[in-house]
């Protein structure tokens, strides 16, 4: 979605996630919670006969004793669970370190704007101009084109 407003235009972008090889995600929804309050459980996939045919492919649910360091599900998860606020700001870290890389940043400024529960960023640089940018994510559940928001 987008709107502009006098000299300012906003976008809101639906990011889908999608699981890491070896997981897939799960909407784990109980009685007691609303719908708004539902969670993305993250379920481990046995990937051993993969591993078998591809060679260097690790199952994370059967790991054979090779080096499982941190991997980004640590960074993105509470215990089982996708967190909505640690993909925020995991997603925040990534955009504004990819943004001094392009060229543009020599001539617009990002700032990344408050939120715990989407991403969102400003674009200055023509005075008078500003865009921004709400990230919102979700992910896909059930039928191809259902989506369950995190935010």
């Amino acid at each position: 979605a987008w709107s502009i407003y006098e000299n300012s235009i906003n976008y809101r972008l639906l990011v889908i996630l999608r699981p890491p090889s070896g997981h897939s995600f799960s909407l784990d929804t109980t009685e007691q919670l609303p719908a708004s309050h539902s969670r993305i459980r993250v379920v481990l996939e046995c990937t051993c006969s993969s591993e078998q045919l591809l060679g260097e492919v690790s199952c994370f649910l059967h790991p054979t004793g090779k080096d499982h360091s941190l991997n980004l599900l640590d960074t993105l998860c509470t215990g089982d669970y996708l967190d909505v606020e640690k993909v925020t700001c995991w997603v925040q870290m990534l955009v504004a370190s990819a943004w001094l890389l392009l060229p543009q940043s020599q001539h617009c400024q990002l700032t990344v704007l408050p939120s715990c529960r989407s991403c969102r960023f400003q674009l200055t640089g023509t005075p008078g101009r500003q865009i921004t940018t709400e990230m919102v994510f979700a992910v896909e559940q059930g039928s191809p084109g259902a989506y369950v928001s995190l935010e």
